[in-house]
């Protein structure tokens, strides 16, 4: 991020992470600046990179959701076993990460037996030397921390 973040944009942020359909008007509104302010603040956040799209979030009813953890051999880069990751169906996100573990991917399918299906393929690309998968019982979202 080339652009100086301060508490403003910070709340405008996560203003908009809650509810992207937000108005400027009710965002000044809460913060306390004007609806230009918010408009101008958010177009040099997009420009600059920040915000890079707005988008939904769609509760699937009856989804079966796992993480899986991935430990990749280390003579297969990484990123070339992420990608095929991201390729298989049922798989929402791959982080690469640091630790014990190569990459984590968020899995979400209709059943568990297609969720077996899933991780299954994942153990057949090439590079991943092994899983470690966990169900999600239950999702809880933390409440917005916007006092200043």
């Amino acid at each position: 991020m080339g652009v100086g973040l301060d508490e403003v944009d910070r709340k405008i942020i996560e203003l908009m992470r809650l509810d992207a359909r937000r108005s400027y008007q009710s965002i000044g509104k809460e913060l306390g600046v004007s609806e230009g302010t918010v408009r101008k603040r958010v177009k040099r956040l997009i420009e600059a990179g920040v915000i890079k799209r707005f988008t939904i979030e769609v509760e699937k009813p009856q989804q079966v959701q796992a993480i899986s953890m991935i430990s990749v051999d280390p003579s297969v880069p990484t990123p070339t076993v992420a990608e095929k990751l991201a390729r298989v169906k049922g798989v929402e996100k791959v982080y690469e990460i640091t630790g014990e573990y190569d990459a984590l991917v968020v899995i979400s399918m209709d059943s568990i037996s297609e969720l077996n299906r899933c991780i299954e393929e994942i153990r057949m690309i090439q590079g991943v030397r092994e899983t470690n998968t966990a169900m999600v019982l239950r999702v809880v979202t933390s409440p917005t921390q916007l006092a200043g």
